[in-house]
């Protein structure tokens, strides 16, 4: 975009004024708002969000307070002090695995079941008038899950060789002692019933004064006719006792060594029936931190529940609170101020116009909705565009703007039809000054080794010898030991190296190209069957595949349909095309081109031409000495009349070349980078991405 250019007449510079002043108006309708937004940290919501944890465990700095949700009313039942840690979990049934009185030896059970892919906690409890460790598994939400758990574990021999072949079923079915004033009260009665052999927690609920009591529970069974078997037993040590099926308003408390790891310390475990939900929050301006989160840290209230027979985390947050982080995340705090406040009206607007978008909460914590990694990622800078903008939101036609945005567009956006197929009036494609992305990377040269692979590497490893092949390229020297050829033209860790050489190899340059990046970028070749493997990772095609194209492009030029071997790969909406065919990971965007590496068109006889897609067919090259001799190898390099050299693979080959990163459709943020760094103000950038709207506040 070039710069706005000055107006010199009256009338043009009464537009302008009348312009600028309906940037910023109020829309028609009331502008949505929000004090404080859900954001689901855990949550098992199929087809639209799964991230499941079995356990959660929260310590702050500050005094922390547990408040129990029940009936829609809401009770602060224990307060923590500071630097204290807690863990929560559903009260369902589990698998008790091992019980020994060696602590090691529970901790080697614990550490292989972890291992294996449970979830398991390792606690401790007085039984048989000695200090007892068991490793428990789970939880699962009927006894017939936890069965089938059950048998899974006792069918894992290495398992079984650590906990024994002694597995039961344990539940929330459970004898109650209570009418306890104090916990300790509690441990002590329940020390008696655990020198009857019998296993015993704390329960907690509130009588009918409205005061905390403490109570014993007993058993812990899978179903109530194993609770009778235990009834002899406790009866010994008191007839006081009613029943417990885990559905009443108490929480159950464990001994728990699982986040310690030692015999010495431990936590306390509080466990929950499925129609509670428990909140803590920490004293004053405090945070929480959740260590199954990345060990992050987060402000306002942490709250665990149950949907859909799984634990749900939901942090609860001032709703501008949580734009810091957001935006944080989302751009770079180092860019232009413009462009942060850009991005925090994009994120406000975006969060508020999902609603409640997921049962227990309006977004989660993921890109899925927007990254938020809690107060640890908050700057000063985007906090300040946070504030700058405070309440402001993107509105059209007297609505909230579904504000999209994406990394890079590729130098343009999309239309929301070619990526999802529906059309919004202000989500159209518009060109983006977008390679500001690629200021300050290095370039890479293509290059063939001198067993005749194929790869790249960076022009910082290398040095022009000033020697040139037959074909008139570059011969380059590497000037490092152990440098990797990498297959794609940068850094990745999760993909292997072509080869790796030592200082002073030969190198024939075929190309120098930048380094992919949100811009531009390049993947592959990849072979036949790496592609039928991604595809059939998600579809069900036959192989081998011996051509790929893009088929149908939409405004922007971003795939809208690719054929394979002259079939349409049957998607539900282009977007669906980047994870379809990406090799290693999704494609960065649908706006690439595919390159065919295998079909060479051979000019034959009477100019008549032979297109060869793969390695089915042999074919003969006729040297300068009039000798004939079979093409061999990986590659045949091809020649044309400009002195280009073209890498073709001998067997079928497809490499990508595409540009932008992302869906592409509404704002790019390198393009408000490059926008903001031309001096235009947020309101600018909004507009010009979202075409029609008004940015209103309350």
């Amino acid at each position: 975009m070039n710069k706005l250019i000055k107006r010199s007449t009256l009338l043009s510079v009464i537009i302008v004024m009348l312009f600028s002043l309906g940037v910023v108006q109020p829309a028609q309708a009331a502008v949505p708002t929000l004090d404080k937004i859900r954001v689901a940290l855990f949550l098992n919501l199929p087809g639209k969000f799964t991230s499941i944890t079995k356990s959660v465990t929260l310590s702050s700095q500050q005094a922390m307070n547990l408040t129990v949700k029940a009936a829609n009313k809401s009770v602060q039942w224990l307060s923590f002090p500071e630097k204290d840690q807690l863990r929560l979990a559903l009260n369902d049934y589990k698998v008790k695995l091992t019980e020994t009185t060696q602590f090691s030896n529970a901790q080697q059970v614990y550490e292989a079941v972890k291992a294996a892919g449970g979830s398991p906690f390792l606690i401790s409890l007085s039984k048989n008038d000695k200090v007892t460790y068991q490793v428990i598994e789970g939880g699962y939400a009927t006894n017939s899950d936890a069965t089938a758990a059950l048998n899974k574990w006792k069918a894992n021999a290495s398992i079984t060789k650590l906990a024994g072949s002694s597995m039961i079923v344990s539940g929330p079915f459970s004898l109650v002692n209570g009418g306890h004033a104090s916990k300790s009260d509690a441990l002590k009665a329940a020390a008696s019933f655990g020198s009857q052999g019998l296993d015993t927690a704390i329960g907690m609920s509130l009588n009918s004064s409205g005061k905390l009591e403490y109570a014993v529970l007993v058993g812990l069974a899978g179903t109530q006719a194993e609770l009778d078997i235990v009834k002899t037993a406790a009866s010994k040590v008191t007839t006081k006792l009613e029943t417990a099926n885990g559905s009443e308003d108490m929480l159950v408390m464990r001994v728990d060594h699982s986040a310690t790891g030692t015999a010495g310390s431990s936590d306390e475990l509080y466990m929950y029936n499925p129609k509670l939900a428990v909140a803590v929050s920490a004293a004053g301006s405090g945070t929480i931190k959740v260590t199954e989160r990345s060990e992050r840290s987060y402000r306002g209230t942490i709250e665990a529940g149950a949907l859909n027979n799984q634990m749900y985390v939901v942090n609860e947050v001032p709703f501008e609170q949580y734009l810091y982080s957001v935006v944080a995340i989302e751009m770079y705090p180092s860019w232009p101020i413009e462009a942060l406040k850009a991005q925090a009206v994009a994120a406000r607007t975006y969060a508020l116009y999902g609603g409640n978008n997921f049962t227990v909460a309006h977004v989660v914590d993921t890109t899925t909705s927007q990254a938020y990694y809690g107060v640890n990622s908050e700057h000063e800078n985007s906090t300040a565009a946070v504030d700058a903008t405070k309440g402001e939101v993107l509105m059209y036609n007297g609505k909230l703007v579904e504000t999209l945005f994406s990394s890079s567009s590729g130098g343009r956006t999309a239309d929301s039809k070619e990526i999802w197929g529906n059309e919004v009036p202000y989500l159209k494609s518009v060109t983006s000054p977008d390679s500001i992305s690629e200021n300050g990377l290095h370039s890479w040269y293509r290059v063939v080794l001198p067993n005749g692979k194929v790869g790249y590497i960076r022009e910082d490893l290398v040095k022009d010898s000033g020697m040139k092949n037959a074909a008139g390229k570059p011969i380059l020297l590497s000037t490092t030991a152990d440098t990797n050829i990498r297959r794609n033209p940068l850094i990745e860790n999760n993909v292997a190296p072509v080869e790796q050489i030592k200082s002073g190899v030969q190198l024939v340059a075929l190309e120098k190209v930048i380094q992919s990046n949100a811009n531009t970028w390049r993947r592959g070749p990849y072979t036949s069957a790496e592609m039928l493997k991604a595809i059939n990772a998600k579809l069900s095609i036959s192989g081998p595949i011996t051509s790929m194209e893009v088929s149908e492009t939409g405004p922007s030029g971003r795939a809208v349909a690719v054929s394979v071997n002259g079939k349409k790969l049957a998607v539900s909406s282009p977007f669906e095309l980047r994870a379809l065919l990406g090799v290693n990971g999704s494609l960065q965007s649908t706006y690439f081109t595919i390159e065919q590496t295998g079909k060479v068109v051979v000019l034959g006889a009477s100019n008549q031409q032979r297109v060869k897609q793969d390695g089915a067919g042999n074919l003969q090259v006729l040297g300068a000495n009039g000798q004939t001799a079979t093409a061999s190898g990986e590659y045949m390099f091809v020649l044309d009349g400009a002195g280009n050299v073209r890498a073709a693979t001998k067997e079928a080959g497809f490499q990508f070349d595409g540009k932008g990163n992302g869906h592409g459709v509404g704002m790019s943020q390198y393009g408000a980078y490059s926008f903001a760094n031309q001096g235009y103000d947020y309101k600018y950038i909004l507009q010009y991405y979202y075409a029609g709207t008004t940015i209103a506040k309350e």
